[in-house]
């Protein structure tokens, strides 16, 4: 089976922006490390009319050389991902196991977002519908199991703990040059290693309301506006009786409630690189670092220093 994926760009937060079916760089060019038939693919016609790169199902990239293993339960594929770099909207008809290999991953499904340092890695079931983003640099290293050499039948995305052993297990799996026994061993070995681990998402609906969407788009490109709806409605052309009825009904909170949660939302991706909690409190428009840590642990139940800490 062949997927064709959109490649697209992201700003960090809210939804992903870009045109769709086109793999550019912000600067409008290819960005470089995209698979080989996409950048041929998209070499070939104008920037208006570059067409999705076709991506065979258990790569979820072009993979020229041909050489995957049929018989191999377990594939491994790496995808370096400029920053900004989204991999839109798919499915898979194997089982994926998403990390970072370095920098930071969000992965996103209808219903949750998940933010994924090196320490954590994503076991998205089989026919889950998702996209995978990059704010920054970064690079996926994807494992793609076959549902029916898998014992693991977790029907829900779910985190799992990404320790040492098992990413030497995937760098160790993308090996072409295995054999069938050594194969056949460190795939047992890493799916013996897969173990949940609980992980708190913050989930912001987007409103529907094109008023409400452009006081949303606003505050994802700058979450330290600190605005208040009547001041945003002022600037949209609404009430703030109207933006704040759109807000509730279709993200299901509060104006307030819900920028509280596009800022700790924001905030996890800089965390997860290893900005200092000071910074990025300043960043997301808490005045001090307590108040930020107080919002925060209300929308996760733990502090940002636990959140991503191994447990």
């Amino acid at each position: 089976m062949v997927l064709v994926h959109a490649i697209k760009l992201w700003n960090g937060s809210g939804p992903a922006k870009g045109v769709s079916c086109q793999a550019v760089s912000q600067g409008g060019q290819l960005p470089d490390g995209l698979p080989a038939s996409a950048q041929l693919a998209a070499a070939r016609l104008p920037a208006a009319e570059l067409p999705a790169a076709q991506l065979p199902d258990r790569a979820c990239a072009a993979d020229d050389s041909g050489d995957f293993d049929p018989a191999a339960a377990v594939v491994v594929v790496t995808f370096p991902m400029p920053r900004g770099l989204v991999f839109d909207w798919h499915t898979h008809t194997d089982h994926q196991l998403a990390w970072a290999a370095s920098g930071v991953l969000t992965v996103r499904t209808a219903v949750s977002a998940w933010v994924l340092p090196p320490q954590r890695a994503l076991w998205i079931p089989a026919g889950v519908r998702h996209e995978t983003l990059s704010a920054g640099a970064a690079t996926m290293r994807s494992a793609y199991l076959r549902p029916d050499r898998c014992p693991v039948s977790w029907a829900e995305p779910t985190p799992v703990s990404a320790g040492p052993l098992l990413c030497e297990l995937i760098g160790y799996l993308e090996d072409r040059g295995l054999t069938a026994d050594r194969r056949a061993h460190a795939e047992t070995v890493l799916i013996d290693l897969l173990q949940p681990v609980a992980m708190t998402t913050v989930d912001v609906r987007w409103p529907a309301d094109d008023r409400a969407v452009r006081v949303a788009e606003r505050l994802a490109e700058e979450p330290a506006d600190d605005r208040t709806l009547a001041e945003w409605g002022h600037d949209v052309g609404a009430s703030e009786r109207t933006l704040a009825r759109a807000f509730l009904a279709e993200t299901g909170v509060s104006f307030g409630r819900w920028r509280t949660m596009l800022r700790i939302q924001t905030a996890l991706s800089a965390l997860a690189a290893g900005q200092p909690v000071a910074v990025v409190a300043r960043r997301v428009g808490y005045d001090s670092d307590s108040a930020f840590v107080q919002a925060f642990r209300r929308e996760t139940g733990v502090t940002p220093g636990a959140y991503f800490r191994s447990r």
